[in-house]
C-alpha cells in the first residue's frame, strides 16, 4: 500500500531508514552521553516505592525468564516488562534528561525499549545507537509539534514517548516505512499522561514512563506482524493535535531532518528536581555567590518564570513527598539556598526541616514577559531577592548548568552516574567502572547482552 505523503510519513519513513552510518560522530558520541545518564538515573530509582510497585506488577504478569535484563533487580524478562520497569525506574528522582524545545524526557522512554529489544534480538551496539538517535529525533519533534498548550494538561513525555519508543524498536525491528507508520498510529491513539497527579502527590508520572515505554515497544511489534494504525495519527482531522493541542504545528515534525539533529540540544539535569526550577535555582545561586549572602539574609524572592513553570510548579504549595518536593519551587529554591544544591541527598534528609520551610514560604513566582518569549527553546533563570537588610538584587542566567551551552563533560557524567548508582544501592563502584568503560565503547559491541553482572 503506497502511502499517502504528509509530515507524519515523512517523519516515520526518515525513522524507518536511519543507519548508524548516517549519523555524524557527534551526534553519536552525544548518545553514548545520554546513555550513561540515563543508566545512572535507573539505577537510582531502585529502592523508589512506586517503581517497586511497578516491578512488582512486572514480575507477577512477565516471564521468568528471557533476553532483557530489568537493571534494578538484575533478572531477565520480556522486552515488554524490562521496559516497563526500566522506564520507571529512571524517571522517579529526577535526574534524567530533558529537551528544552520540545519539554520532553527522551531517555526515560527511548533507553528502555531499545535496550530490552536490542538484548533480545541480538543487536549490535550500532544498531542500538541508530535506534536511539531515531527515537529521540522523533519523540522531539512531536513534542515540538504538539506545542505548549499541549504540556499546560498533558505530560509530554508520556504522549509524545508512545512514538518515541515505537521509533526505537521499529528501527531495531527493521520496519519499512510504512510499517514504521503503522506503529506511530498505534501509539499515538494510546498517548496518554495528564498533570493533575501532582496535585495528590500520586505516583502517576512513574506510570507515565512505563507506559509510553511499553506501548510504544508493542506498537512496533504489531506493526511488524501486520497490525495498521491510522496513518495521520498526528495531524489528522481526529488525531493527536486535533484533541490534544490548540497550537500544533505540522512543519516541526520534519523541520531539518537529516541535518539539525535534535539529540544534542538535549540537556543533563544537574539538580534533582523538575528542569522548570532550575534556572531560577541556579541564578539564586550566582546571585548569592556574586554578593556572598547566606540564607539568613534572605527575606524575599521572587522567581521570574515562563508560563509552563507556573502551569507546573503552581500545583504544588506545601509538598508532602519527596517526589512533590521537587515541583516545588520554593523547596527547591529554599535548598540550595541552604546547602548550596538541591540534590538527592538534600531532598531526602532536608526538605520539610524548618529552615527550608521558613524559606519556602518566602518563595514567590511571577511572570516574566522575556522570560516567556524566550521559552520553551531557551529557559532563562531570573530571580529578585529582597534581603532582610532592605538591599533588592537582581541575578539571571541564560543557560542554566546541563545545557549544551554549559554541558556536563565525561568526567561529571561518570561522578553522575556513580553517585546515582550508590544513591540506589544497584552497582558497586567495580561494576560502575566496568559499565562506564562498556558504554564509551558500546558502539564497538557487536551484540547487546546483559548491561550488569547477575
Amino acid at each position: 500500500m503506497s502511502m499517502q505523503h504528509h509530515p507524519g510519513a515523512e517523519l516515520a519513513a526518515f525513522a524507518a531508514a536511519l543507519h548508524f552510518d548516517d549519523i555524524p560522530a557527534p551526534v553519536l558520541r552525544r548518545t553514548e552521553d545520554l546513555f550513561l545518564d540515563w543508566t545512572g538515573s535507573a539505577l537510582a530509582g531502585k529502592s523508589a516505592r512506586a517503581v517497586q510497585a511497578i516491578e512488582a506488577y512486572a514480575r507477577s504478569m512477565g516471564p521468568a525468564d528471557g533476553a532483557a535484563e530489568v537493571l534494578i533487580s538484575r533478572r531477565l524478562t520480556s522486552p515488554h516488562f524490562a521496559a516497563m520497569v526500566n522506564a520507571a525506574a529512571s524517571h522517579v528522582v529526577e535526574q534524567d534528561d530533558v529537551h528544552n524545545g520540545s519539554v520532553f524526557h527522551p531517555a526515560a522512554v527511548v533507553f528502555p525499549p531499545a535496550l530490552a529489544v536490542a538484548q533480545s534480538i541480538g543487536a549490535s551496539g550500532r544498531e542500538f545507537l541508530a535506534a536511539v538517535v531515531g527515537g529521540y529525533e522523533v519523540g522531539i519533534r512531536v513534542g515540538e509539534f504538539l506545542g505548549r498548550s499541549h504540556y499546560r494538561i498533558f505530560h509530554t513525555t508520556a504522549t509524545a514517548g508512545t512514538l518515541a519508543a515505537a521509533a526505537a524498536t521499529g528501527r531495531l525491528l527493521q520496519l519499512d516505512a510504512s510499517q514504521m507508520l503503522h506503529a506511530f498510529g498505534s501509539a499515538g491513539t494510546q498517548a496518554a499522561g495528564l498533570w493533575e497527579f501532582l496535585r495528590d502527590a500520586a505516583d502517576s508520572k512513574q506510570l507515565h514512563c512505563a507506559h509510553a515505554a511499553s506501548t510504544g515497544l508493542a506498537s512496533a511489534y504489531l506493526a511488524r506482524d501486520g497490525f495498521t494504525g491510522a496513518r495521520q495519527i498526528l495531524e489528522g482531522a481526529q488525531g493527536l493535535a486535533a484533541g490534544m493541542s490548540s497550537d500544533a504545528d505540522p512543519s516541526r515534525l520534519t523541520a531539518g531532518l537529516g541535518s539539525r539533529w535534535a539529540t544534542v540540544e538535549t540537556s543533563f539535569k544537574y539538580h534533582a528536581s523538575c528542569r522548570h526550577t532550575h534556572p531560577s535555582a541556579d541564578a539564586l545561586l550566582l546571585l548569592m555567590r556574586e554578593h556572598r549572602l547566606k540564607s539568613g539574609d534572605i527575606a524575599a524572592v521572587v522567581a521570574q518564570v515562563h508560563q509552563g513553570a507556573i502551569d507546573v510548579l503552581g500545583r504544588v504549595d506545601v509538598p508532602t513527598t519527596v517526589h512533590q518536593a521537587k515541583f516545588s519551587m520554593g523547596t527547591v529554591l529554599a535548598l540550595v539556598a541552604e546547602h548550596g544544591y538541591a540534590g538527592l541527598d538534600e531532598f531526602d534528609r532536608h526538605f520539610l526541616a524548618p529552615g527550608v520551610a521558613a524559606l519556602r514560604d518566602k518563595v514567590s513566582m511571577e511572570l516574566d514577559a522575556e522570560v516567556d518569549s524566550a521559552y520553551p527553546q531557551r529557559w532563562i533563570g531570573k530571580v529578585t531577592v529582597r534581603t532582610r537588610d532592605g538591599r533588592t538584587l537582581q541575578a539571571r542566567v541564560d543557560e542554566p548548568k546541563g545545557d549544551p551551552g554549559n554541558t556536563l563533560s565525561r568526567p561529571e557524567l561518570e561522578d553522575k552516574a556513580r553517585r546515582l548508582a550508590a544513591y540506589g544501592g544497584a552497582a558497586t563502584t567495580a561494576e560502575m567502572d566496568a559499565l562506564i568503560a562498556r558504554t564509551w565503547a558500546v558502539a564497538d559491541a557487536t551484540r547487546m547482552g546483559r548491561w550488569l553482572p547477575p
